[in-house]
């Protein structure tokens, strides 16, 4: 395993383990992807389950995002991928607050992945 100063390392088949992205893969798959419907490659989250209670189930949700944004930002993530994250998780808050259309777009807009794929992206850069 290489380490790098800010706590970065490869694993021996080259995959980036940092601390940050580890946690920010957590939360995403928490939020994104836990639940999988058997029979199906269908699979999703916390944060459509989150939201069925309108508005409510959707700030909560957008809370745990923000949060992935900001280990974004301590892991000095450009500008321009900050202001993505920020513009997916307004989608999913917005769109997502829509009684009875929300969960089922919860269920299917992986913003929290896409997040933490810009940061993985990012990480891999600087490495």
């Amino acid at each position: 395993m290489f380490k790098t100063a800010d706590g970065a390392a490869t694993d021996s088949e080259g995959q980036l383990d940092h601390p940050a992205l580890s946690r920010v893969q957590k939360v995403s798959t928490i939020l994104d992807d836990f639940i999988r419907i058997p029979g199906t490659d269908i699979r999703f989250g916390l944060d459509p389950i989150l939201g069925i209670l309108p508005v409510a189930g959707d700030s909560v949700a957008s809370l745990m995002s923000v949060y992935i944004i900001a280990e974004s930002i301590f892991a000095d993530a450009p500008a321009d991928t900050i202001a993505k994250m920020v513009a997916l998780t307004a989608v999913d808050f917005v769109i997502g607050s829509i009684p009875l259309v929300g969960p089922v777009f919860d269920a299917f807009w992986k913003n929290n992945k896409w997040s933490a794929n810009m940061l993985e992206r990012h990480l891999e850069q600087t490495t």
